[in-house]
């Protein structure tokens, strides 16, 4: 992926977005031709000519200065995940190395920590939102990703190409335009990622909305929130999740579901962590 044509892309889409009115702007009278801001709007609300902004949205200026993201960012009324991903597009972010990208593994401490949490669902993503652990009440509220093949355990390939995740989330298009949000928000930060081009391919040949989302430039860092899942046996269960980033690996993220103690959710999850235990458990 080109970043100075993800750049690019990324400000129309963000400039489009932002109403006039929004951003303080009085009306000038002049017919609006397109939505949100013109250019020379958002090239006076960051403090900067519109011939530099203009080659910035057009991808031809290059290296623009912390200073100058920082007030577009403020000009365009970006969120913190949105801000992240504009410095990653500009290459302003921390550099990481480039080669040959290895396989993640995840630390034995971590798989401990994992296994530890069993009265929650809870699991490990890596890049490109590959599920690389999962304990059973996961497993049971989700997919068995581990019964899966190697490529195919990923959760935005879950939710976007398996029919069962239609069935199994109660609000199927929200979780599924955030699963391509976050892929958004991964290939800023790793736009040499052959893996997630491929993914990227997949997905826009099998799911027909995906290009349309994809599109929107609409970038999500996984950190906390509301997922509500529909499960065959016990019902409807509303989660409270964190998503919680490694020091040392911050391509890694644990993610558990928490259930509001004495809620219908907590109950039903109860019921699904006895009725999948294992025989010797539940004697």
């Amino acid at each position: 992926m080109d970043p100075r044509s993800e750049l690019s892309d990324f400000l129309r889409g963000r400039r489009a977005r932002v109403r006039p009115q929004d951003a303080g702007l009085p009306d000038d009278g002049r017919v609006r031709r397109v939505p949100g801001l013109r250019r020379d709007e958002v090239a006076r609300l960051a403090n900067m000519s519109v011939e530099y902004y203009t080659r910035l949205e057009q991808g031809r200026a290059q290296h623009p200065s912390p200073e100058v993201l920082e007030s577009l960012s403020a000009a365009l009324r970006l969120d913190p995940s949105e801000h992240d991903h504009l410095l990653d597009l500009a290459g302003r972010r921390a550099p990481r190395r480039r080669g040959p990208v290895k396989a993640q593994r995840v630390r034995p401490g971590l798989l401990l920590t994992l296994q530890s949490l069993e009265s929650v669902p809870a699991f490990i993503i890596g890049r490109r939102m590959d599920v690389l652990a999962c304990n059973r009440l996961a497993k049971a509220v989700l997919a068995d990703f581990d019964a899966l093949p190697a490529k195919q355990r990923n959760l935005a390939r879950w939710y976007l190409l398996d029919p069962e995740s239609r069935e199994r989330t109660v609000d199927w298009e929200a979780m599924a335009k955030a699963s391509v949000a976050v892929l958004r928000f991964d290939a800023g930060r790793h736009p040499e990622d052959r893996q997630l081009a491929d993914l990227v391919g997949e997905l826009t040949l099998g799911c027909p909305e995906f290009s349309g989302w994809w599109n929107d430039h609409e970038v999500l860092r996984r950190t906390h929130g509301v997922k509500a899942y529909r499960h065959p046996v016990v019902g409807e269960m509303e989660f409270q999740y964190e998503s919680l980033e490694f020091p040392d690996d911050p391509d890694q993220t644990l993610c558990v579901y928490n259930v509001e103690p004495g809620s219908k959710s907590a109950e039903a999850l109860r019921l699904l962590d006895s009725w999948t235990a294992p025989a010797a458990q539940r004697t």
